[in-house]
């Protein structure tokens, strides 16, 4: 393996951690990644990799020189890219929330592999927070509030959310006028996964976000399964209006305290701070933020 190739070995074991994995993603014997990189710290004289029997780690020359490294293998496909006539390629490993990805991303997928069939997609569907580097993820879109992270974080649009019920619940325990009136009923609650948090209730009372009282007999991690539950008639619930279109349209869900506003959320694609974007990185973040805007 040339130099190069071991450069793209090396960055792949620190990001993943492991060596299986790493020659898993490169499709090479697991014996060849090690030998590989034996001779890459031969070569170089320092030790960059810290292995134990469960876990690999970059020692600080390591750390340094992923870094270096990640800079040149991206200089070097910018300037190929170039010469290509800027045509993307390679592996694009994104992670996306389920409905996002059903709603937004999927319909326009056709055209875009049509576009550029030069980029592989390996999608994951997940609401969990997940570890971008260790897990060799290049972006991850997400919706609603972010918790803090080392990540880059770009905000790709911001969609608006309602307050519903199914037409069950509200026959068996009336209709909220206010967001005081909450205080009577029940909810349907969505946790987060990355900190086990209860999403309140909000409305923005003259700009001001307020977070009225509300019995949460029952709450969720999934969003299928919160929507499910809110159409079952288990209570009032605050959704994004993108995923229940539908069912205000066909009468499943009735909306709730129209004159007292929801506030947005927003969707964001995230990044490793460390990494510089690759062309296909750049050019999916491009055609993410014109489907939203579509």
């Amino acid at each position: 393996m040339d130099r190069l190739g071991a450069m793209r070995l090396f960055t792949r074991v620190v990001e993943r951690r492991s060596f299986t994995q790493a020659a898993h993603d490169l499709d090479i014997p697991r014996s060849t990644a090690t030998q590989v990189i034996r001779q890459l710290e031969e070569r170089l004289g320092v030790r960059l990799l810290q292995r134990t029997t469960r876990i690999v780690h970059p020692t600080l020359d390591g750390e340094a020189y992923y870094r270096r490294c990640l800079a040149i293998l991206d200089d070097i496909e910018d300037a190929e890219g170039a010469f290509r006539g800027a045509t993307p390629r390679g592996m694009l490993r994104i992670e996306v929330q389920g409905t996002i990805a059903r709603h937004f991303l999927l319909p326009g997928l056709p055209d875009f592999l049509a576009r550029y069939p030069e980029i592989e997609i390996a999608m994951s569907e997940s609401d969990r927070w997940v570890d971008v580097v260790r897990e060799g993820v290049d972006c991850v879109l997400r919706y609603g509030a972010l918790p803090d992270s080392d990540l880059v974080a770009r905000q790709v649009a911001t969609l608006g959310r309602v307050t519903v019920a199914a037409p069950a619940y509200l026959a068996a325990h009336g209709i909220p006028e206010t967001p005081a009136d909450l205080a009577r009923h029940k909810a349907v609650g969505i946790r987060l996964l990355s900190t086990g948090a209860l999403t309140p209730f909000e409305f923005a009372d003259a700009g001001k976000p307020t977070q009225p009282a509300i019995a949460t007999p029952l709450s969720v991690t999934g969003t299928e399964s919160f929507r499910d539950a809110v159409l079952l008639g288990l209570g009032i619930a605050q959704m994004p209006l993108f995923h229940i279109e539908q069912d205000l349209a066909e009468g499943r869900l009735v909306r709730l305290l129209e004159p007292y506003a929801v506030p947005s959320a927003p969707v964001s694609i995230l990044y490793p701070r460390s990494r510089q974007l690759s062309p296909r990185v750049r050019l999916f973040i491009d055609w993410t933020v014109g489907r939203f805007a579509r």
